[in-house]
C-alpha cells in the first residue's frame, strides 16, 4: 500500500486487493457488470446444429490470427524480380514479388507454411460453416418474423466470405489464381457496353493490369474484413435482441432441456469448442496441403490445361459458364453481345436475390404475420422443405459442372456427354426434388399421425377370442405425441377485395401463390380424434 492510499488496511482487503479495486473502477464507469449479468442470464440452446454458427465464428477467428501472421512477410507487388529462395526448381525463374513472398512464407519464414495452410482451411470451413448454418435456419423457419433481417446479414456474410475467399487466394499471382483472375476479367468484359470500362478500371489498365495484387489486398486485408466483423457484430446483437430460437419441448420444467445460461456454462463449453475448432483446422492443414503454389510456378497463360479449379465455394459461377452452349454470341451495332456470360450472371443473380429475399415471400404467400421463436420440423413444412431442396439441386448441378473436365478425364467420358448430363440435371433435377422431396414429407407427416393415433408396433402377436391375430401397439408417451403434432394447420388465404372493393391482379397472384403453398397438407391431429383413438385402444387391451 502506497502512501498515497488513504484507504484503511481493513477497507483495502475487503475490496480484494488490485483485481478488485481495478474492476469496481472499470465498472463505476462503464456499468459493464450489468451488461455481463444480462448478457450471463441469456439461455443458448443445447443442440449440436446450433454449433454450425460458432464453428463459422470461430473460424473467422483463426483466421484473423494466421492472417495477421502473414501480413508481416508477404509484398502484394507484381514488381518483376528473379527467385533466389530456398525452392531450388523455381530459382532463377522471373515471377511477382508477391509469388515470390508466398514462396519464402511457405520455405523460408519459420511455420510459415503452416499458418498458410491453416489460413486456407480455416477460410474454406469458414464458407462451409456459413452455409450449412444457412441451411438449417432455412429448413427450420429460423428465419420467420422477428429474424428476417438477421437472415439477410447472414446471407450478406456469406456472399462476403466468398468474395474474401477469392481475393485471397488470388494473391499469390501463381498460375492457378492466375487463371481465376483471368476467368473474372472476360465475366466483366462480358457485360455489354461498360465491361470493357469496368475491365479497365478494376484491373488498372490491360488484363493483368499493373497492381491487381495490390488493389486485392486492400480489399482482403481492410474493407471486406472490416464489413464482415461489423455484420457478425451486428448479427450477434440480434440473436441476444430476439432471444434465440429452440427446438420445440413439451413443456420440460427443466431448463437443461432447452439449453444453459451462457454464464457460466455455456461460455466454458463455447471455450472449450473453439479450441476444438483450432486444433481440427491445425490438425487438417499439418497434414493435408492445400494450395501448393510452388507445383503451379508463376501466372502464365501459356500452360494452362485442364484441372484448373477454383475454390469450392466459386465453382457454381464456374459451371454456370460451362453449361451454356456455344454460339451464344451476336455483335450488333459494333458491340458484342456475350449472353454465354450474361445469362449465368442474369440467372445467379435472380437466385441470390430470391434466396435473400425469401423470407419475405414466404410471409407474403402465407399472411404470416406471428412472431416464431420455436422451430419447425422439415417435415411439417413440406412445401419450404421442397424449395430448398429445388434450390439445393440447382446449386449442386452449377458446383459440380465446375469440374466437368476432371469428371471427363478420371472416368473416361466425353466432355460433351457430361456437360448434357449436367445440363439435364441442372434443369430438371430441381423439379424433381421438388415433387421427391414434398412427397416425402407428406408421408412422413402421415406416418408421424399414425403413430399418434395407434402408437407403434410393438412386434407382439395375440389371438383375439374370435380367433383373429393382432399386433398389440405401444402407445407414445406424452412428451412424444406433442413434438409430433406441434404444428400449425394453414390454409389457403382468401381472395379479398382492397378498400375500393376490387380484387386486384397482386392480390390474385397471392391467392393463387398461397394455393400452391399450401395446397397439399396433412391436418394434425385433433382432440378429439386422439380420445377416440386412445378409448379404442382400451378397449382392445380390456378384450385381450
Amino acid at each position: 500500500m502506497t502512501s498515497l492510499d488513504t484507504r484503511k488496511p481493513a477497507e483495502v482487503k475487503k475490496s480484494g486487493g488490485f483485481t478488485s479495486s481495478a474492476a469496481n473502477y472499470l465498472d463505476e464507469r462503464t456499468s459493464i457488470s450489468g451488461a455481463v449479468k444480462e448478457l450471463g442470464r441469456k439461455i443458448f440452446p443445447d443442440h449440436w446444429s446450433f454449433l454450425l454458427g460458432e464453428v463459422a465464428l470461430y473460424s473467422f477467428v483463426i483466421i484473423l490470427l494466421t492472417g495477421s501472421f502473414l501480413t508481416f512477410f508477404f509484398q502484394a507487388s507484381m514488381a518483376p524480380v528473379f527467385y533466389d529462395g530456398s525452392y531450388a526448381p523455381l530459382k532463377g525463374i522471373e515471377m511477382s514479388a508477391a509469388m515470390a513472398s508466398s514462396l519464402d512464407i511457405s520455405f523460408d519464414i519459420r511455420g510459415g507454411l503452416l499458418m498458410r495452410q491453416v489460413h486456407h482451411w480455416a477460410a474454406l470451413l469458414f464458407v462451409a460453416a456459413i452455409g450449412l448454418h444457412m441451411l438449417r435456419i432455412y429448413f427450420t423457419g429460423a428465419f420467420r418474423k422477428p429474424r428476417e433481417l438477421n437472415w439477410i446479414i447472414g446471407f450478406i456474410l456469406f456472399i462476403l466470405a466468398m468474395a474474401e475467399g477469392f481475393t485471397g487466394y488470388s494473391l499469390p499471382d501463381d498460375l492457378l489464381s492466375g487463371n481465376g483472375l483471368r476467368i473474372i476479367d472476360g465475366i466483366i468484359k462480358g457485360i455489354p457496353v461498360a465491361g470493357t470500362w469496368i475491365s479497365f478500371l478494376l484491373f488498372g489498365g490491360e488484363f493483368p493490369g499493373v497492381d491487381i495484387v495490390g488493389r486485392l489486398y486492400s480489399l482482403h486485408i481492410l474493407l471486406l474484413p472490416a464489413i464482415i466483423v461489423a455484420l457478425i457484430a451486428m448479427h450477434l446483437l440480434f440473436v441476444v435482441v430476439h432471444k434465440h430460437t429452440q427446438y420445440p419441448s413439451a413443456g420440460h420444467t427443466n431448463q437443461n432441456v432447452v439449453g444453459y445460461p451462457v454464464l457460466p456454462v455455456y461460455a466454458a463449453k463455447a471455450g472449450g469448442f473453439f479450441f476444438i475448432v483450432f486444433g481440427v483446422v491445425m490438425l487438417i492443414a499439418s497434414l493435408f496441403t492445400i494450395n501448393p503454389i510452388w507445383n503451379y510456378g508463376p501466372y502464365d497463360p501459356s500452360p494452362v490445361s485442364a484441372g484448373t479449379q477454383p475454390d469450392w465455394y466459386i465453382g457454381f459461377a464456374d459451371g454456370a459458364l460451362r453449361l451454356i452452349p456455344p454460339g451464344w454470341e451476336f455483335v450488333f451495332l459494333n458491340h458484342t453481345y456475350s449472353f454465354n456470360i450474361l445469362v449465368p450472371l442474369i440467372v445467379i443473380g435472380i437466385f441470390i436475390v430470391l434466396v435473400m429475399v425469401y423470407p419475405f415471400i414466404e410471409a407474403w404467400i402465407t399472411g404470416d404475420k406471428r412472431e416464431h421463436h420455436v422451430l419447425d420440423r422439415p417435415r411439417n413444412a413440406p412445401t419450404r422443405t421442397a424449395i430448398g431442396a429445388a434450390g439445393v439441386t440447382f446449386y449442386a448441378g452449377l458446383w459440380a459442372a465446375a469440374s466437368s473436365d476432371i469428371i471427363a478425364t478420371h472416368f473416361h467420358l466425353t466432355m460433351e456427354g457430361v456437360i448434357h448430363a449436367l445440363q439435364a440435371i441442372t434443369i430438371l433435377g430441381p423439379v424433381l426434388a421438388y415433387f421427391i422431396t414434398k412427397r416425402v414429407c407428406l408421408a412422413l407427416m402421415k406416418k408421424d399421425r399414425e403413430i399418434v393415433l395407434h402408437g407403434y408396433e410393438s412386434g407382439r402377436i395375440v389371438r383375439l377370442p374370435g380367433g383373429e391375430y393382432v399386433e398389440v401397439h405401444q402407445p407414445v408417451d406424452e412428451y412424444e405425441r406433442w413434438k409430433l403434432v406441434s404444428y400449425n394447420d394453414f390454409k389457403p388465404l382468401m381472395t379479398r377485395p382492397n378498400a375500393r372493393g376490387k380484387i386486384t391482379a397482386a392480390e390474385k397472384l397471392r391467392a393463387g401463390l398461397s394455393r400452391w403453398f399450401f395446397e397439399d397438407r396433412i391436418t394434425p391431429v385433433h382432440q378429439r380424434e386422439l380420445h377416440h383413438a386412445h378409448g379404442e385402444h382400451q378397449s382392445e387391451i380390456t378384450e385381450k
